[in-house]
Formats: structure tokens, sequence, C-alpha cells
């Protein structure tokens, strides 16, 4: 694994981990086993002191069942108690800014202190869908900065005087955060003074750059008076290599779907990817794989360690795309030991 040389004197047990849950439907099973499944999920890594749970929203997508992502954060927040619950993310260009005012305004009232809202500029899905989605398409990638202002200014300090107002959402304390894979996002995220995610999880190529945009641009003009940038990576811990190669299969397939654009629900993994893929598909899944980390104990600290010295996150996001329950649970395990718990 190679890394640009940015200095960080971070340890992991400096910053904070969280959860990307992305909602998988396995092969054989159905929505309904996919979301009693994040329920366990989100209460386990709660009692690990994870920092957030966080879910993304996805259309039209036969292995992904998180398309209803402000339902489920209600429902994930129901079911937990601490862990911050919120959008990795809610697409922007989908909804009017004053609809996701009023849900996460009311999420916000019924969870108070829990709830995050992170902001993407990307449909989430093909064009087709997008258009079924918004039935028009007047409203553009292009519009996100404006949106972006708009649903601050509905979550912002309570205004009597203003024509429309987001009840509930105007005065409650909802962190909004913008999400993103180049630099765009990282440089309205820096003037805007808010915090940053980037998704290196399947966009890599930008990361660096992204991460020094958003710091170079920070601007302290709100509740945050210094740059926080978190990267989502991919973790796939076992108590062996050996096992976390073989359970990573699983997060290949997903990925060479993706490249050949077709659907299907998550495979179980396979003894071994040769055949399944050709040597294009496998350099450009290993190219959006590119910050995966794969392995036991030993493997997976000392890689997050190059990517935290490398990068200088402050908090790290994990999705462990793993097909069986069980060594899913077991990999979010092994991760936490290594993190600063939550409070």
């Amino acid at each position: 694994m190679q890394f640009l040389n940015i200095m960080s004197t971070k340890n992991l047990s400096d910053i904070h981990v969280s959860v990307l849950d992305l909602v998988p439907i396995l092969d054989g099973k159905t929505a309904a086993d996919s979301f009693k499944s994040t329920v366990d999920l989100a209460q386990h890594v709660e009692r690990l002191g994870y920092r957030r749970y966080w879910m993304a929203e996805h259309h039209n997508m036969a292995g992904i069942a998180s398309s209803a992502t402000v339902v489920l954060i209600g429902h994930m927040a129901g079911a937990t108690s601490k862990i911050r619950v919120g959008s990795g993310g809610i697409m922007l260009p989908n909804h009017a800014p004053l609809v996701v005012a009023e849900q996460f305004g009311t999420l916000g009232t019924l969870y108070p202190g829990r709830i995050d809202l992170g902001l993407g500029r990307a449909p989430g899905t093909d064009q087709m869908t997008a258009q079924a989605l918004r039935r028009d398409l007047r409203g553009s990638v292009d519009d996100f900065p404006q949106n972006v202002v708009e649903l601050k200014s509905y979550l912002g300090p309570v205004d009597p005087t203003a024509k429309v107002r987001a009840v509930p959402g105007e005065g409650v304390y909802i962190p909004i955060w913008i999400l993103g894979s180049s630099t765009f996002g990282a440089q309205l995220a820096g003037i805007l003074g808010m915090p940053y995610a980037f998704a290196s999880h399947f966009a890599p190529s930008h990361l660096h750059a992204a991460l020094q945009v958003y710091r170079d641009s920070f601007q302290p003009i709100g509740e945050l008076k210094e740059p926080y940038a978190m990267a989502c990576v991919n973790v796939i811990a076992a108590d062996t290599d050996e096992e976390a190669i073989h359970l990573s299969t699983s997060l290949y397939q997903s990925f060479l779907n993706v490249v050949r654009g077709t659907a299907k629900p998550m495979q179980p993994p396979v003894k071994s990817m040769d055949g399944l893929w050709d040597a294009s598909e496998r350099y450009a899944v290993q190219q959006m794989l590119r910050y995966s980390f794969i392995g036991g104990p030993k493997t997976i600290e000392e890689e997050l360690k190059a990517f935290v010295d490398q990068t200088g996150v402050d908090e790290i996001m994990v999705g462990s795309n793993i097909y069986d329950h069980a060594a899913r649970l077991r990999s979010y395990e092994i991760v936490s030991q290594f993190f600063k718990k939550s409070l």
C-alpha cells in the first residue's frame, strides 16, 4: 500500500472510528433480513465504542437496501441509545432542501445530540432513476452549493420573520457534513467551515488533494473552529490474514458488478477470483479499492496506522462489506480495539 508523504503525529488511539453501512442485501436473502442484521450491527458497534453509524442513499441497486435512508436512520437511532446515527449521505440533488431540513429536524428532535446529516452532490444512481426520483431535471449537481447554504439556513437559529421555516428544524443542532470524492466538495466544505468526509472506500484518486484543499480553504465561520476531516475506507478484518483474504472476495465481486454495470445482491466468498474477472476488470476493481485493508489484527493495525500517518485525518469511517454476519461483527470487533472509544 503506497501513500503520499504527509506527516501526522496522531495515533489510532487518538481518533474516533465510525461505521458506514450500505445495508447490503445478500444473495438468497431479503431486504427484511438486511434490516435485522443492520439493527444487530448498530447495537454491536455501539457496545464496542464506535462514534457514528452512517447509512448511504442509493437507488435502483439490487444489493443495497438503504434507499429510504431517513427512515432507516430513525429506525437505527431508536434501536440504539448513544451512538450517533446519520447519513453518508443524503444525495441532495434528489431532494428539496426544505424537506431534508424538516426530516432531519424531526430526527434531531426525537434523538437530540445523536443525529448527523452528511450531504452528497451526486444522485447516487443512474440518470434514468435520477429522473424518476426528481420527475424533472431542472435541479442539478451544479446547484449543490446554493442548496447546502439554503439547507443550513433552515437548520439555523430560530427566525420568526423568515418567510419559509423548517418546523421542526430551526434551532435544532444538526451537524452538517459535506461528503465528496473530489476537490469540489472539499473546497466547499472549507469555505463554509463545515466538517468534510472523503469517499476513499470507492473513489481514492483525489483523497490527498482533497484533504489539502479542504485544510487550505477552511474558514472558521461557524461552530467548527478548525478543519475536521474524516476518510472512509474498506476493512476486512479476521483472526488471520488468510481468512480475511477469503472473506474479501465478496467485496471484490460487488465492485466487479459495479465495473460491469450488473445488478446483483452481495455474493458469498469464493476460493479465488481467478476466472471471475479478466485483467482489465481486476485492475479497475483494485484501483477503486486502493484503500482497502484486509488481514488479521496485526496487518490491519499497521495499515490503518500508515493511512493515518499519511493523511492526518481526524476520524476514520469503516465499511466492512462481508457476506457472513458473524464474520462482519468480528471484523468490527477487531478494528475497535485500535481506536479511541466514543463517550
